[in-house]
């Protein structure tokens, strides 16, 4: 028997409904004006993470599958490869990649890399493109069709949000489109406000922003989906355009819900992804999937920021506290081998959470062992000091530091664990051992 395939065009009429004596036909085109906002049957609050597989996201500046990010930071701080990792690994399951006014060699970039690129469904290893859409917008490009990119990546985040997928558009980057704003404005001789021009700049942005969520969508069968926007802001001409300060305080007081700020002093360093502490409004909105998931990660999360916070205010003190000295050494650890991540290594290009908090969790277990060996001693005759727990420690704190070398995809999720488990167990002993 031969069997022929059918072969649709766009234009060709798929269906054909009568209601109350009214024909109407369908074709495979859907017509939408990008600048309306899709309907949804309802809005819900957004409850799961988006992971991203980087560390110091993940753990410290969580965000939700239906959130608003902005990535503010200078030329060379990493931007656009925290956009295209997110991209390339996040638990997303569809990526909407918009180039707003980028370098052409940077979208060249993503078109060369994306099809090498695989990912696991469903037991079946697939090409990354299978679930990514490229809206190029490149710098030599008129600047009004910046908008135009914008407003068509997020009509295509909804698109695909209705049929119940959970989407991500990363916008790199969204100052570029206020840049674009300003220059208009300008052409047209429009006044401006006191901290700058257009005045409708904010309005501009919240249409954009308040189109990410997670909610229950049209039709049958019931279905939720959800967009996720991450946009990158450009920092560069804070000090040369007025537009630049007007853009940063509203998309970072009124409309952004978590920043992954990058510092130029982490990235000049070669500390990668060099995002500093700013805040997330995210993190009670995830304590429920926290509590049932992984218990252990809020009060990690907690004792490891007050670590880091104490640790820059213990920079300046010259006489410190024996206590102070394990503070400033587990601070550098966090920062060295848990906040740093290389990304051109097959073992931590990608960190799953259960790794992350398992990491953190071993790395925050010293501190409190090494904190009270101190501090119960403290009154002895025979002291513990921080040098000598480094002194009998120092094998343990080798394998502290090596826990980010295990392979997710070559060990396995029950043998990292196991191995964690084991560390923990030997710290125990270790500290038992000293204290006698």
């Amino acid at each position: 028997m031969e069997t022929r395939r059918i072969r649709w065009s766009p234009g060709d009429v798929v269906l054909e409904l009568e209601f109350e004596g009214i024909k109407e036909k369908f074709t495979m085109i859907q017509v939408w004006p990008v600048r309306q906002i899709r309907p949804v049957t309802e809005k819900l609050p957004a409850n799961h993470p988006l992971l991203t597989g980087q560390r110091v996201l993940d753990a410290l500046f969580p965000c939700v599958q239906g959130g608003t990010t902005a990535i503010p930071g200078a030329f060379g701080c990493g931007k656009t490869v925290i956009s295209q990792s997110l991209s390339k690994y996040s638990n997303s399951d569809v990526i909407i990649y918009v180039g707003c006014g980028e370098r052409g060699n940077e979208m060249s970039e993503v078109l060369r890399d994306f099809p090498e690129l695989t990912m696991e469904v469903d037991g079946k290893t697939e090409s990354i493109m299978k679930r990514t859409a490229l809206v190029a917008n490149t710098s030599n490009m008129p600047v009004a069709a910046r908008e135009a990119s914008i407003y068509t990546g997020i009509t295509l985040s909804e698109y695909f949000r209705d049929m119940g997928y959970n989407v991500s558009m990363m916008a790199d980057s969204t100052s570029r489109w206020a840049e674009a704003l300003r220059e208009i404005s300008g052409r047209l001789a429009e006044v401006p406000t006191d901290s700058g021009y257009p005045a409708y700049l904010g309005a501009r942005l919240a249409s954009f922003y308040e189109r990410a969520g997670r909610v229950k969508c049209l039709g049958n069968p019931e279905q939720e989906g959800s967009v996720s926007i991450v946009g990158a802001v450009g920092l560069i001409e804070v000090q040369a355009y007025s537009f630049t300060l007007a853009f940063s305080f509203v998309c970072f007081s009124l409309l952004v819900q978590v920043f992954w700020g990058l510092d130029k002093k982490l990235a000049q360093r070669k500390h990668f992804p060099s995002v500093n502490w700013l805040y997330s409004k995210y993190t009670l909105a995830l304590d429920e999937y926290y509590d049932k998931h992984f218990p252990e990660c809020v009060p990690l999360r907690t004792k490891a920021k007050e670590i880091l916070q104490e640790e820059e205010d213990l920079a300046e003190i010259a006489s410190l506290a024996e206590s102070d000295k394990i503070t400033l050494e587990v601070a550098k650890l966090l920062k060295d081998d848990f906040l740093q991540q290389n990304g051109y290594t097959p073992y931590d290009r990608f960190c799953p959470f259960y790794k992350t908090v398992g990491i953190l969790s071993n790395m925050i277990a010293f501190y409190d062992m090494a904190r009270h060996a101190v501090e119960s001693t403290a009154q002895s005759d025979q002291k513990i000091t921080w040098s000598m727990i480094r002194e009998h420690m120092g094998e343990i704190l080798y394998k502290i530091s090596a826990m980010k070398f295990k392979d997710p995809v070559k060990d396995g999720e029950a043998k990292i664990k196991a191995d964690y488990a084991q560390l923990l167990e030997d710290m125990q002993k270790a500290f038992r051992t000293l204290e006698e």
